[in-house]
């Protein structure tokens, strides 16, 4: 790597605070990236990370560093986009992750919308029920449906997400309609499970209901299917049983119980100088998804 490069990659490790992941950002393999900070160190005479078999850390000498390294390739990166043309064609490949059912929904026709608008672009869609790891799985940008923990990724807001619950009309009219999360008790239940987790108690704002469930699954829109058959109460996000309360084959039951609504993000680890094509799509992606009803959180479907 020249110079200019081992900058680069040393902005790379500080942000992922991995050799690792700073190889996969840049395309180049972890021991190229381990020799450039040892050369740009040796360039310096200074240690510029704290190194363990768990973590690597910026020492006092590299957060200063880091301020300096951002603002010199901010400023290049800027005049070389100047001298390019504001009007150029975006290229290349953008990684996306959602949950499965949302991502199928709600994710996807967008992602098609916004490769018909720029046709060099091309794109990588991971739909999974899991929390997947931007920078271990070269992730550029998820959608979560859930309170963020602190962490080193930007997290835009584009609106929140109601857990509901609900039934058949049918099951309602055999079973009766509960008007408390203590009148759960002695229904049928329908509840997902994932990872091998059993039933975990429902929560309201009153606090935890523990429930005994009369059939696991651990696919949504199955326990949703179960539930317009009338098999039992269901507790899911609000947009997996939207069309189906729309078309009266469900109801929202106990709605005024229910807890918060849960914040949604397009959450990326590019910092604050996104790259262009990434900074168009997270722009697309935000403005469409904010015009959902879906994720206007307590006012949809009361």
């Amino acid at each position: 790597m020249d110079h200019l490069e081992r900058l680069r990659c040393f902005v790379a490790v500080a942000d992922t605070q991995s050799f690792a992941g700073a190889a996969r950002r840049l395309g180049c393999s972890a021991p190229a990236a381990t020799r450039a900070i040892a050369a740009l160190e040796q360039r310096l005479g200074a240690q510029l990370f704290q190194r363990s078999t768990r973590s690597v850390r910026l020492t006092e000498a590299g957060e200063r560093f880091l301020v300096d390294c951002r603002r010199i390739l901010g400023d290049l990166d800027a005049s070389e986009a100047a001298v390019a043309g504001a009007q150029a064609e975006p290229a290349g490949l953008l990684a996306l992750t959602a949950p499965s059912m949302f991502g199928r929904l709600h994710v996807a026709p967008l992602a098609a919308e916004f490769l018909q608008q720029y046709p060099r672009m091309r794109m990588k869609l991971l739909l999974v029920d899991r929390v997947v790891s931007l920078l271990d799985e070269a992730q550029d940008l998820a959608v979560r449906i859930a309170h963020l923990p602190d962490s080193g990724l930007t997290a835009v807001p584009v609106g929140a997400m109601r857990r509901v619950i609900v039934a058949s009309p049918d099951y309602l009219a055999r079973a009766g309609e509960p008007r408390s999360p203590r009148e759960l008790v002695g229904h049928r239940i329908v509840a997902g499970y994932f990872d091998g987790q059993g039933m975990t108690p429902w929560r309201f704002r009153e606090g935890s209901q523990a429930l005994t469930p009369t059939l696991m699954v651990n696919d949504s829109a199955a326990g949703i299917a179960a539930a317009e058959a009338g098999v039992g109460l269901a507790r899911c996000q609000v947009y997996q049983a939207a069309e189906a309360v729309r078309a009266g084959r469900l109801r929202i039951v106990l709605a005024d119980h229910e807890i918060p609504a849960a914040p949604v993000h397009l959450v990326h680890a590019a910092g604050r100088r996104v790259p262009a094509p990434l900074r168009l799509l997270i722009d697309h992606m935000a403005a469409r998804l904010r015009d959902q009803p879906v994720l206007a959180g307590e006012a949809f479907l009361r």
